[in-house]
């Protein structure tokens, strides 16, 4: 995860990303770097527009998780009279917790979009 976030790091301050400037800023991090995976993070990064793929995999969890949970509420197998009467209920659910959920998750797709 290191890696990634020294890219990030790298794509913020408008310095190029390459093996050189992301070895660097690792080392300046105090992380043991791997040459192997310097290299093969530069490469996976080559075509990349880093500001619209983070954008996107931020917009991803919010999305997939507000979708399965109206999954989740509207599959009660009952008929459509039964999903009326429980769509009067109140929501109890703190916005707060919710706002935690979706930065916990958002970091989830990064992970998987750079290795």
């Amino acid at each position: 995860m290191e890696y990634v976030y020294a890219a990030l790091i790298l794509n913020e301050t408008g310095e190029e990303i390459n093996e050189d400037n992301l070895t660097d800023v690792l080392d300046a991090a105090g992380v043991d770097v791997e040459e192997s995976r310097v290299k093969a993070l530069v490469a996976a990064l080559e075509d990349v527009d880093i500001d619209e793929a983070v954008s996107e995999a931020a917009a991803v969890p919010a999305a997939g998780a507000a979708a399965g949970g109206a999954a989740a509420a509207g599959d009660d197998g009952g008929d459509d009279e039964d999903a009326e009467e429980t769509s009067d209920v109140p929501d109890t659910t703190d916005d707060d917790d919710e706002d935690d959920e979706d930065d916990d998750a958002g970091g989830e797709g990064l992970g998987e979009l750079f290795g």
